[in-house]
């Protein structure tokens, strides 16, 4: 608004609406600067009277959905699934390409859809509907305003020179500009606090911008395997936030699952999907609006995966086959459960960045990945739950996505960079956002990522490996930033996650439940899955013998959605 009033291309302004801002920056300047000018999440549609022209727009991050594409003589778009479905002309047919992605993603990445004809706008992309597109023969085709392999090479063609000091000082002033935009709002504003190096961040830097305590808020469980709210509410204390935490109970977080389908639209597979709407339930009775640390993982290098997937390809490449495979076998000699125990026993002599939540399924992961032939393969094979999906899915075929085509993938010789630059270009859009962003829209919650500006994004390209990941620690830059605001005691715990005992639950509570959505007769009727197989995968899982827990989950979460969407 400032730049067209400054340019003396301003209309007579007739209120204060990011809409009306948005209409006339699209009409002074087109689609495409009018995108590069805006900042922000937004998916919009907007209709060119004159040269009858459809525009959607999706933006940079993917933090908001856009779904769109033809059936017979229609064309349909909307931000959810579920506006499609209420129109007489669609048809609800699965596409069960898109269903094998889900089992091995535990998502369905765009751009598709779980719906046959109904794709996923990609992000920082627009596509426009003209007449010449007037039948489903003609689709157009998206162009991408924004791309992150681009930003990776300016990146790397610009590089950050300058000191550790230096570089924490430019990092406080991209995320302080960030998170004081994203402060700015009629409603009642929090933030959502795990307590970890992401979300502390983020709180830190609100908490020094603001005059009064701010709002933040947690989730707590009582299996302290799963509980991050005690670290939470330390770095609360500290910072003098207003701070509110809920411990819920197992039938808390179970009565979340018949809501799932509903909110989801989609089958979707994560089961923080059950923590992250229950803390939204808790900030939306007090705000309408909350910021996250979501995204910093994926900017600053802060899986765990990062580390130890680099050092076990860069040994395991240079290992004879047969040595490789002995190894696979080792692994797989024990269940997940013994391994575990065996973990728990040698756990305390170890240091904080080896001590792994289910340390059994993660080496009966590592095993399949240490016969992969590329780095590419490695890496797909650990963000995989079901390594053949199409197997398990009845007349599938698996279609292509990023990792499959070399030719699109990020400009990176460097391994670790190379996976944060896939799952940011995959992972982030299609799980993460896609989990966080339904999960508060079905509580009426607004939630903001300050990591997701994209100067954050291009100040961080720019940064060295050495910045970002520093003796086995990630997010190393990012730390040193916090550490000015919460004493490094009280960050620099083991990584949890934000995730719920699942294997627990579908052994114990939820196994009535999941029995009766993977009943044998009902799989043959409903007849996309094989029957056999997944029969097999629940019987190893209720007995041990295998911690397939994600893979049984995308499963049972499809079942549920095709429950509620049935017809």
């Amino acid at each position: 608004r400032e730049k067209l009033e400054a340019s003396g291309e301003a209309p007579k302004w007739r209120g204060h609406s990011d809409s009306e801002t948005l209409l006339a920056a699209l009409a002074t300047w087109g689609i495409e600067q009018a995108l590069k000018a805006t900042v922000g999440m937004f998916a919009f549609a907007v209709w060119d009277r004159r040269e009858r022209i459809l525009t959607l727009a999706r933006d940079r991050a993917g933090e908001k959905p856009l779904y769109y594409g033809w059936q017979k003589d229609t064309f349909f778009f909307a931000s959810e699934l579920k506006a499609l479905k209420a129109h007489p002309s669609f048809q609800p047919g699965v596409n069960r390409e898109a269903l094998a992605l889900f089992l091995r993603h535990s998502c369905v990445p765009a751009p598709y859809s779980i719906y046959l004809g109904i794709q996923k706008l990609m992000p920082g992309h627009y596509v426009e509907i003209s007449p010449a597109h007037s039948r489903p023969s003609s689709d157009p085709k998206p162009k991408p305003y924004y791309e992150l392999n681009t930003v990776i090479s300016t990146g790397r063609a610009n590089p950050f020179r300058g000191s550790v000091h230096q570089a924490i000082d430019s990092l406080n002033v991209q995320l302080s500009t960030a998170i004081e935009s994203q402060m700015l709002s009629d409603a009642p504003i929090g933030a959502l606090l795990s307590g970890g190096i992401d979300s502390s961040a983020i709180v830190a830097i609100m908490q020094s911008l603001s005059e009064i305590p701010i709002r933040t808020f947690t989730v707590g469980f009582s299996d302290k395997r799963y509980n991050e709210a005690e670290q939470a509410k330390e770095v609360a204390q500290h910072l003098g936030t207003c701070h509110t935490e809920l411990y819920v109970s197992p039938k808390d977080a179970l009565a979340v699952i018949p809501k799932l389908a509903s909110i989801y639209c989609e089958p979707f597979g994560d089961s923080s999907q059950i923590p992250t709407y229950l803390v939204s339930a808790l900030a939306s009775r007090h705000v309408k609006v909350a910021l996250s640390g979501d995204a910093g993982d994926e900017i600053f290098g802060g899986y765990n995966r990062y580390l130890l997937a680099a050092t076990t390809w860069n040994w395991a490449r240079r290992m004879p086959n047969p040595l490789r495979q002995a190894a696979s076998r080792l692994l797989t000699s024990r269940s997940p459960l013994q391994w575990d125990g065996i973990a728990s026993f040698v756990e305390p002599f170890l240091p904080s960045r080896l001590r792994l939540r289910t340390p059994g399924e993660k080496a009966h992961k590592l095993s399949s990945a240490l016969l992969a032939e590329d780095g590419a393969s490695f890496y797909s094979d650990l963000v995989s739950a079901w390594k053949n999906p199409s197997a398990v899915v009845i007349g599938a075929h698996e279609p292509e996505t990023l990792i499959s085509r070399p030719q699109n993938w990020p400009p990176s010789e460097n391994f670790i960079e190379w996976m944060m630059a896939m799952d940011a270009r995959t992972y982030m859009h299609d799980d993460i956002l896609t989990k966080v962003d339904r999960a508060a829209m079905a509580n009426s919650l607004e939630t903001r990522t300050p990591f997701l500006d994209h100067r954050v994004i291009e100040f961080a390209w720019r940064l060295p490996l050495s910045m970002k990941i520093r003796k086995g620690k990630g997010k190393w830059l990012l730390r040193q930033l916090l550490y000015q605001h919460v004493p490094q005691a009280l960050i620099d715990r083991p990584k949890m996650g934000f995730a719920v005992p699942l294997s627990d639950w579908l052994r114990g509570p939820l196994r009535e439940w999941a029995e009766d959505l993977l009943d044998l007769r009902k799989l043959r009727s409903e007849g996309y899955f094989d029957p056999i197989a997944v029969r097999k995968a629940w019987e190893s899982l209720c007995s041990g013998e295998s911690n397939d827990q994600h893979a049984l989950w995308n499963i049972l979460m499809f079942q549920a959605w095709l429950s509620e969407n049935r017809g």
